[in-house]
């Protein structure tokens, strides 16, 4: 979703809302991850005394192998994110992003946001206690006899 911002830099007081979602052919690219259904966004774009902000939400479910036993699963996630959107910078700095020609894509700017986000040890539950080193068997069913 590309949101066209020309209005709410020049007007005090405007605001946006954001309801959309970022298909599943679109999160096919991202390597590591398999979303099941597409990512939910809902959110506000605001000028605010002439500071544009950019307040969202996002809700996904993965599926994926646990780290430690191999085990298939699936966990959803909620997460929240804020931005002020600036037209242009003087320098680098990353607390702002940059909108050329007025536009954001907002799509683009969630997937990289949910990627920094993730967990990067995926594990089916907090304790899980893997599989044995030796004989391979799984500890979250049962202990294994080796030393």
């Amino acid at each position: 979703m590309v949101i066209g911002l020309k209005q709410l830099y020049e007007i005090t007081g405007e605001k946006t809302d954001i309801c959309s979602e970022i298909s599943p052919e679109r999160l096919n690219e991202i390597h590591g991850y398999s979303f099941i259904g597409p990512v939910s966004l809902k959110g506000v774009v605001q000028n605010r005394a002439g500071v544009v902000s950019l307040n969202y939400s996002t809700e996904l479910t993965i599926s994926a192998e646990c780290d430690r036993c191999l085990c298939g699963f699936e966990r959803s996630y909620s997460f929240d994110f804020e931005h002020i959107l600036v037209r242009s910078l003087n320098g680098e700095n990353d607390e702002y992003v940059v909108t050329e020609n007025d536009k954001l894509d907002l799509d683009e700017l969630a997937v990289n946001d949910i990627l920094l986000q993730m967990p990067t040890k995926l594990l089916c539950k907090e304790d899980c206690k893997g599989l044995c080193p030796k004989c391979g068997a799984d500890l979250n069913i049962s202990d294994c006899d080796c030393e």
